[in-house]
This record gives C-alpha cells, structure tokens and sequence, in this order.
C-alpha cells in the first residue's frame, strides 16, 4: 500500500495522488508497482527500499549518497496471537525533499501519524518527523510495558488460586517478548546516539528538547524492560519450584499411604502361613488379627503424623 501525504499552507497533513517535494511517502506491504513509483519518484534504491520489509533487519543507521536510511525496531501487539507482544523494524528513508517509511505491517504509530493524532507534526520537518517517530516509539515501548505487567500481576493471582500449565506458558512468552523488548530498545538506543553525532541529519535548535525527551524515554523503556524481565522470570521461577514441591509433596503422602496399607497385609500374610501360629484354634482369631491389624495402622498414622509424612 502506498499513502502519500503533505502538509498544506493550514498546517494540516492531508493524503495527496502524486509525490511532490515536502511530502511524506509512506509504504505499508507495497507492491511491485508501488515501489517502482517511488523509486521513479525520488531516485532511491530498489534494495535499500525493500530494506524495511525484512522482518529480520536490525535497527541501524546508514548513509548512501543522496539520502540517509533509518532502521527502527517497533513494537506492536497483536491481540489473539500466540506471541501478544513483539517488535517490527521501521525504515525511515531521509532525501533531500521527501521522507519515505516502510514497514511490513500496518502499526498504529504510523497510523498515529497519517490522522494527524501527533502534535506540531509537518512533512516538511524531515528532521522533527523523525525525533517525533522515535518518541512515539519509545511511549508505545513504555504503554505495553506497563501492560505486560498488568497483564503479568494478573496471571500471578490466577496461579495463586490455581497453578496451571498454560499460565506458566504464558508467563514465558510475556518474558520472551521484554528480552525482544530489551534487546530493540538498546538497538534503538544506538542508532540515536549515532543521529548526535551524524552530520547529513541536520539538527535544529528548536529539536533539542525533543531530542533530549527521545533518548530520556529510551532509556527509561529500557530500565523497564529490564526491570519486569528479572521480575517474571522469578515469578516463573517461583512458581515452577512451588509445583515440584507440590508434586513432592503429593508423592510422599502415596508413599506414607501405602507404608501403612502394607502392615495389615503383612500381619494377614502371617497368619496365613501354613505353619502353627498363634490363636490357630481360638475361635476369636479373626477379631484378634483385626485388632492387631488396626493397632498397628494406627501407630503407623501416629509415626507418619509425627515425621509430617502426611
């Protein structure tokens, strides 16, 4: 998909047909057609284009002749997948009259942008665009953080009250997707000490701030992810130890059981041989066995009590 918008005289973004100088050319999952428009359009190289659609590619920075290339990891959530939570690499291409972004899936940050949710948002601040992307990203880093841990805080009650497989599996795809998390924030956290000291990306003074927010916000995803992966992965950890106590525990009380069941089978195993044995000819054998039997269960409970065997 091919989405071309610019900002007008009014300051509001509005979708255009055509590519023209100040605009923002954003590709989503183009086709073969689109992307040949845009490289007719703005002269930038099919494989550095197609860069961005490789659901692989590590976020980097590197700058060809005419124009400099921006890889981002994003993060994401897919609601109703297995994995909830993972990240997408984001290409920020920066020409000298245009700004081109390409990625493999729709996100709502990019979406954020072409509805003109984001504030003082122009097409022509290619340098702005870009620090408010790498904001944005960082606030959605930190917006499904939070919401890992909630969603984290919750499946520990549930394994409180009922520990289960799955909840335990899912705990370990929550921890999976903080060590993606981890790992693209400090990635991202590369590439934005590389744009300070970076030449062919002018830096305006009014972008100070912004830049100082952007790598403050970073860094503070990047202590939260860090933070809440040590924590689930203890809780995990916890919890896996908390059932193989229990089924220790389980296992012990069989054994205490059946240690007891076997006394009167041993007592009835004695009487049973065929050799003189006490109360052979007393009518009251049976009631004697019983009792003998039920004596020494009863001390066989009273000794396994004591040693909380049971």
């Amino acid at each position: 998909m091919l989405n071309i918008y610019k900002t007008d005289a009014s300051g509001k973004n509005c979708e255009t047909a055509e590519i023209e100088p100040g605009c923002w050319i954003r590709l989503t999952v183009p086709n073969k057609y689109e992307v040949d428009k845009v490289i007719a359009s703005t002269g930038i190289d099919r494989s550095d284009i197609i860069l961005g659609l490789d659901s692989e590619e590590t976020a980097h920075i590197a700058v060809e002749d005419n124009y400099t290339i921006i890889v981002v990891d994003m993060a994401i959530r897919k609601k109703g997948a297995v994995q909830e939570f993972s990240t997408v690499p984001l290409e920020i291409i920066v020409c000298e009259n245009f700004i081109v972004t390409v990625c493999n899936v729709a996100v709502e940050l990019i979406e954020d942008f072409a509805e003109n949710k984001i504030k003082n948002f122009s097409t022509k601040k290619r340098t702005r665009f870009i620090l408010q992307i790498l904001y944005k990203n960082a606030s959605y880093y930190l917006q499904y953080l939070r919401c890992i841990d909630r969603v984290g805080n919750r499946i520990e009650k549930q394994l409180i009250k009922n520990l289960r497989n799955e909840d335990l599996l899912y705990l370990l795809t929550l921890e999976k997707s903080l060590v993606y998390f981890s790992t693209s924030l400090c990635a991202n956290d590369i590439v934005l000490e590389k744009m300070l000291r970076m030449d062919t990306i002018k830096q305006y003074p009014e972008d100070e701030d912004l830049l100082e927010d952007v790598i403050v916000e970073n860094k503070q995803a990047i202590e939260m992810a860090n933070v809440y992966s040590s924590i689930l992965s203890e809780t995990r950890d916890a919890f896996a130890s908390v059932i193989s106590n229990n089924l220790n525990t389980v296992m012990q009380r069989l054994t205490s059981i059946t240690i007891v069941l076997a006394l009167p089978t041993m007592i009835f195993s004695l009487f049973g041989m065929n050799v003189p044995v006490p109360f052979m000819k007393n009518p009251a054998a049976l009631a004697y066995i019983l009792i003998i039997s039920a004596i020494f269960v009863i001390l066989g409970i009273l000794v396994m009590v004591k040693k909380k065997m049971f």
